[in-house]
């Protein structure tokens, strides 16, 4: 578990967590609204050379171009869609030449690869927690 007291915090866990990643790798971010899920991903862009990330909640996906394309993808509207699996393979996601970081990425997502970080933030104090469990043997090892 790691503690994050600060939204700059957050944004210093994303731009830390990018140095571990590479194309083909797949980030799932749940946590609450408000959590800092989009703030983690401005990190992680951030590491990559990427500045403007912004929400993608109204258009679902965004691809920045950079080094190694990234990919962020909001899912929350894809929730409680009639099919949410039908709805994110419509999104033609490049996962093997891309970093892919999904908010709200659940068990529709964790389908698209069997190597991923799935990360949890949990905000129910001023302090939040952020959890990353990585899965598959890409992971083995891995701590941050």
């Amino acid at each position: 578990m790691i503690p994050i007291a600060t939204a700059e915090e957050m944004l210093n866990l994303g731009v830390k967590l990018s140095g571990y990643l590479r194309a083909g790798d797949l980030v799932l971010v749940n946590g609450p609204l408000g959590a800092g899920k989009t703030v983690l991903a401005q990190g992680v862009g951030v590491g990559l050379g990427i500045t403007g990330i912004t929400s993608p909640t109204f258009v679902i996906s965004r691809v920045h171009k950079a080094r190694v394309p990234f990919i962020h993808v909001d899912a929350y509207r894809l929730i409680d869609s009639e099919n949410p699996n039908l709805y994110l393979d419509d999104l033609d996601l490049d996962i093997a030449g891309s970093i892919t970081l999904i908010e709200w990425g659940g068990a529709e997502s964790a389908r698209l690869s069997d190597d991923r970080l799935e990360i949890t933030i949990d905000r129910d104090d001023e302090v939040r927690k952020v959890e990353i469990k990585p899965v598959g043997n890409r992971w083995v090892g891995f701590s941050i």
